[in-house]
């Protein structure tokens, strides 16, 4: 027997369905193929070929990109040895994302999937992040980059498969990345894409203890500048489309010959409502002199809403995640408190001064 031969094929229609095609070797036993056979098609000249170890391509040729970030997900997914049995057939089957456990794709490969133009494209990608638990015993292999975490956020399903949200993909993208400008280009878009907020890009970077850095800090920075003027151009639109009346924008309000009260980003004097939009980063994990500042801001902000609330001026607070996602809910507040005014006794007078 000549053992250079190519093996024998073995019966591969049931298999001929599968899309993508590849398979790990929990999901082959399943169709009937022992590891053995697997092994032997994925000989040289066989019909199949190993993309990954425990995964294989159900065709000689290259990968596509489909089957390459599928084939990720099933390396990094694959359960122990003693739960292999209960693996579904094929992606898709029994439990949700069962085949790829709770691995998820991360990092620039994530933001490409989530249509950042700031992301190089897939065919560019020499290595696709996967996200897993700390606890998984794999390590990183072929174009398989593992990026562990202990508190694993729920994956949104983007073109078939599993991706972290764009905040702590973003995060896991910042870790391999030492150029300033491509970090602000990616959390600028984060912001200007109406993919998520600064807010939570600024948590994850926390947790990631990535704020040390001082390309980082940097475009925090101006990530923190950038949706302070989305959050303001949200609100101009609000008043408009809602049919509110047009109120005095970013003002200083003063008591007559008396102290500064502070600044308000709309008021309305007549009805002596006003608004002020919160875009302070949160503040665990910052910078000590980041805390410091925001400490200070937030006891002036106290200090000035309730300042302002004794001389009987009503004070609205809206966040920029409020605005993207409830701007009628913010609408329908915003009215209730200008319509209130009626029932109000009347408020000091206080000057009006551009901010």
């Amino acid at each position: 027997m000549n053992h250079d031969a190519p093996p024998s094929p073995l019966p591969l229609q049931p298999l001929s369905h599968i899309r993508p095609r590849v398979l790990s070797s929990a999901q082959l036993r399943e169709h009937g193929v022992s590891a053995a056979d697997a092994g032997a098609h994925c000989r040289p000249g066989g019909p199949w070929r190993q993309l990954l170890p425990g995964v294989c391509l159900l065709h000689p040729g290259p990968p596509t990109t489909e089957e390459r970030l599928h084939g990720a997900l099933l390396y990094a997914g694959r359960p122990p040895a003693r739960e292999a049995r209960a693996v579904p057939a094929q992606p898709g089957a029994g439990e949700q994302h069962a085949p790829y456990s709770d691995a998820m794709i991360t990092g620039l490969t994530a933001l490409t999937l989530h249509r950042f133009s700031s992301a190089p494209p897939l065919l560019s990608q020499d290595r696709i992040d996967v996200l897993v638990p700390r606890t998984r015993r794999l390590r990183s292999v072929g174009f398989v980059r593992l990026m562990r975490g202990a508190a694993l956020p729920t994956p949104q399903q983007v073109t078939g498969v599993p991706v972290a949200p764009v905040p702590r993909a973003l995060a896991d993208a910042v870790a391999q990345l030492t150029e300033a400008g491509a970090v602000r280009r990616l959390l600028t878009e984060a912001v200007r894409g109406g993919h998520c907020e600064p807010a939570a890009i600024v948590r994850e970077l926390s947790y990631a203890r990535l704020l040390a850095l001082p390309h980082v800090v940097d475009a925090v920075d101006s990530l923190l500048a950038e949706g302070r003027a989305i959050a303001e151009d949200r609100l101009y639109r609000l008043v408009a489309e809602h049919g509110l009346p047009d109120p005095l924008w970013n003002v200083d309000l003063r008591l007559p010959g008396g102290p500064h009260l502070g600044g308000v980003d709309a008021f309305w004097p007549e009805q002596a409502v006003a608004v002020e939009l919160d875009t302070r980063a949160p503040r665990q994990g910052l910078r000590q002199d980041l805390c410091q500042d925001d400490d200070a801001l937030w006891s002036e902000y106290a200090r000035k809403r309730e300042h302002l609330e004794r001389l009987g001026i009503t004070v609205v607070h809206i966040t920029p995640k409020k605005l993207r996602d409830s701007a009628e809910q913010q609408a329908t507040v915003l009215r209730t408190a200008l319509m209130a005014s009626n029932d109000r006794e009347p408020a000091a007078y206080v000057v009006v001064l551009p901010r």
